[in-house]
């Protein structure tokens, strides 16, 4: 972060591609845009932006109250999941000439172009605008295959004829992509791709792209699936009741999984006064939702040909995800779900473009949430460098 006196020197500048003053948090989707565009860094300036909240356009204090409300409600617009890929940003309080004020420092991204609901804002001078088709292929063109997260670095011996096309202009591009830039948007289809960070600028699909869009992403990544296994006892040599293996592109995984699991979750109804009151399952869907949808989200692919496991015990389930925790996340944080970080950015992008992520760093708090609400005991989470390991436990009679 910027120190007092070159934070002073920003209040009384001129706005520029380095600094945006807001009197308060009244707009915060100009704010949003401020962000997006400051981490996008068009003129390629390699330096933080910084958004002051609590100035007027003069460089007067407004009177902003930077409450850890306020403080919390810029941090969340990191991992709400409208700006994408994450932006890296952090937030302070200072106090600058005597004025209260909110500090946003906003890095610029490894990994651009960064989009706030579907459009990429960028910052040259004073102008803040949704960028052309030549400013998008200007910061697509700054990435670099040795900078970028396994699933960014191009799939080896993959073409676009291992791409399901259709099913990207119908079921993904219309949502990644807000609908008055389709409607005048003339790019190729392979521009679209390059767009959403799918095709580096030589034409060719990465990891992310097999996983989200390919035909058979198991003939290319051969841990890409799931492993279900329901057995009819507590221990993994007792007979097996059930047992499938479930891939194809992680939205087919997702929902297939989701329906496996809804197929063997039991329900209990509670009898009162001989009326029955209330209908309990063993597990909440919604917690095994959001525990197997991290689990695939955060998973590893480097390293091991391991599927995520799936094992319905008797008396629990377990969900093992090849890959330890990762990032900032430990041992201490992950159950708060305020701390995120991702070993797969593009494939959480496209969790939270085809609705499987309400909002990021959201999964594991509401699970421990619906469990408590429906009677389980807390999640019993183990983490080994090579994988995590989640244990729920069903509800006792």
């Amino acid at each position: 972060m910027l120190s007092d006196s070159e934070l002073e020197a920003l209040m009384t500048d001129r706005e520029s591609d380095a600094v945006e003053r807001k009197a308060s948090l009244h707009d915060k989707e100009l704010i949003r845009q401020a962000i997006c565009a400051f981490a996008n860094d068009l003129p390629g300036n390699r330096r933080p932006g910084i958004v002051l909240v609590g100035l007027n356009d003069d460089g007067s204090g407004s009177g902003f109250r930077a409450t850890d409300e306020a403080l919390r409600s810029l941090a969340d617009m990191r991992s709400d999941g409208n700006i994408l890929p994450l932006p890296t940003l952090s937030v302070q309080k200072r106090i600058l000439c005597g004025c209260e004020v909110a500090v946003v420092q906003v890095e610029p991204s490894l990994t651009p172009p960064v989009r706030f609901k579907g459009r990429v804002w960028i910052r040259v001078g004073p102008r803040r605008a949704i960028a052309t088709a030549d400013e998008e292929r200007r910061l697509s063109e700054r990435r670099r295959a040795a900078d970028l997260p396994f699933d960014q670095q191009p799939a080896r011996g993959v073409t676009l004829e291992d791409l399901d096309l259709e099913s990207f202009l119908r079921e993904y591009l219309p949502y990644a992509i807000a609908p008055e830039m389709l409607a005048q948007n003339e790019r190729t289809l392979e521009q679209r791709l390059q767009s959403l960070r799918f095709l580096n600028r030589d034409g060719v699909p990465n990891n992310a792209a097999i996983l989200i869009l390919g035909r058979d992403p198991l003939r290319i990544l051969p841990g890409a699936y799931i492993q279900f296994l329901r057995l009819d006892g507590e221990r993994i040599t007792d007979p097996i009741r059930d047992q499938k293996e479930v891939s194809g592109p992680l939205s087919q995984q997702i929902r297939r999984l989701e329906e496996i699991l809804e197929a063997n979750t039991s329900v209990r109804t509670s009898v009162r006064g001989g009326v029955r009151e209330e209908r309990y399952p063993d597990y909440p869907i919604v917690a095994l939702q959001q525990i197997c949808r991290n689990a695939l989200v955060h998973r590893t692919y480097e390293g091991t040909n391991a599927p995520v496991r799936v094992y319905w015990f008797a008396d629990r389930i377990e969900v093992l995800s090849p890959g330890g925790l990762y990032g900032s996340v430990t041992p201490e944080n992950v159950l708060e779900g305020r701390v995120t970080d991702y070993r797969n950015p593009l494939v959480a992008e496209a969790a939270k473009v085809q609705g499987f992520v309400q909002r990021f760093g959201l999964g594991i708090p509401l699970a421990v949430e619906e469990l408590k609400k429906n009677g389980n005991p807390p999640p019993d989470f183990h983490f080994e460098p090579a994988n995590v390991l989640v244990t729920l436990r069903g509800v006792s009679p």
